[in-house]
């Protein structure tokens, strides 16, 4: 379902992230933390462009894709094809869809099925910190 940490194209050490990345990136991405909801830069900013992983600059979102679900962190209802892996997280007791970015691993957030039903019915409900916005 997911890939194994030396499987992806952008592999670097602890030491290398920590370094690269801010504390709180650094967490969310390379330790699956989450920021604390409606803090993040991205939940309620709706320019043209396109999300990038934090990690490793990989296009990862584009704006049209974003919409508000009120939830407290930035929400998608898809991704750009074959960016994302997807992997099952079980750190709640139940299971949830985790996604990470293909090329680096970061960890982006969750996937749930309350999104609109008019799309895709999917939320990728992501952490801003994971995130780098590009103006279209």
């Amino acid at each position: 379902f997911g890939l194994s940490q030396n499987e992806f194209e952008v592999v670097k050490s602890d030491k290398e992230w920590k370094s690269q990345l801010d504390e709180l990136s650094y967490l969310v991405l390379r330790k699956a933390y989450t920021e604390r909801p409606y803090t993040g830069k991205y939940d309620n900013f709706y320019e043209k462009g396109t999300y990038h992983c934090a990690g490793c600059d990989e296009p990862l979102y584009k704006s049209d894709f974003k919409y508000n679900s009120y939830c407290g962190w930035p929400s998608f209802d898809r991704e750009i094809k074959d960016k994302l892996v997807y992997d099952v997280d079980y750190k709640l007791g139940y299971p949830r869809t985790e996604i990470k970015c293909k090329k680096c691993g970061g960890h982006l957030g969750h996937v749930f099925n309350d999104g609109p039903r008019e799309t895709t019915g999917k939320r990728h409900c992501v952490n801003s910190v994971a995130l780098v916005f590009k103006k279209a």
